[in-house]
């Protein structure tokens, strides 16, 4: 997807662009990290490293400059100020990998592709990470990312494909997974059975002592107490039901 391996086959396009036969102007909507951490040159500060970024990103066709603001910016966004100013040899491989992802994130890219982001963070820098791209994702930028940590991107992510022997085996919507939730009570065949007409129940199962239901959003919740207290049913607990992606994936991978 970034251009730096050619298929054997077909062809990927980033907003209509071939990443191959329209190289320079296809990557001009791209920032990646695609090699955890990122490398650098590590005699330069993190501020020359990504000064350095910016004047060789301005080269491509479509591209302009970027000032030293926006410098500022994505160092503090990562959390980087501090380190700014000292030689990447000296940085940690979690401030590295944050590093990483602050030149991919410069020149605000329109695609971006992530591998593995979250190596070698501990866990505020992992919730960083989950914050910086989940608010690109909402900005409009399309946020592409591997990684083994299930999870971990099960939490945040969109869609999720599984992939097993260089091929893709699966693809998991997890917006629809999330809109599942059980609800504990004394007679969960019964519950299902009056849950199942109402209009914003879309699925509804039974997983002892739970009944399952899949609402057209968590607004509806109350909505489902309700009716089943009206029905006669006592409710003893009310929760998300987590799809689990780790199991998910075992599974999906023993049948690949």
């Amino acid at each position: 997807m970034t251009g730096l391996a050619f298929p054997t086959a077909g062809e990927v396009r980033l907003l209509g662009l071939n990443v191959h036969t329209d190289g320079a102007r296809a990557r001009a909507l791209l920032g990646a990290v695609v090699e955890a951490p990122a490398k650098f040159y590590p005699q330069l500060t993190g501020n020359q490293n990504l000064h350095l970024h910016a004047s060789l990103a301005a080269m491509a066709p479509g591209r302009e400059r970027v000032d030293r603001a926006r410098l500022r910016e994505v160092l503090a966004l990562l959390e980087l100020t501090r380190m700014a100013d000292r030689p990447v040899s000296e940085y940690s491989l979690g401030q590295r990998q944050r590093l990483g992802v602050a030149s991919a994130i410069l020149d605000h890219p329109k695609v971006l592709i992530l591998d593995e982001p979250t190596s070698g963070l501990d866990p505020l820098g992992i919730g960083l990470i989950h914050r910086i791209v989940t608010g690109l994702a909402s900005e409009g930028c399309a946020v592409i990312l591997s990684t083994h940590h299930l999870r971990e991107i099960a939490t945040y992510a969109h869609r999720v494909g599984i992939l097993s022997g260089g091929r893709l085996v699966d693809t998991v919507d997890l917006q629809a997974r999330h809109t599942a939730f059980r609800f504990r009570v004394e007679r969960p065949a019964m519950a299902a059975s009056a849950l199942e007409s109402l209009p914003y129940v879309r699925r509804v199962s039974v997983r002892q002592p739970y009944a399952v239901a899949h609402l057209s959003s968590e607004g509806q919740v109350p909505d489902v107490l309700d009716h089943l207290a009206r029905a006669g049913i006592r409710v003893f607990e009310a929760s998300p039901d987590h799809f689990d992606l780790y199991e998910y994936y075992r599974e999906r991978v023993a049948q690949a």
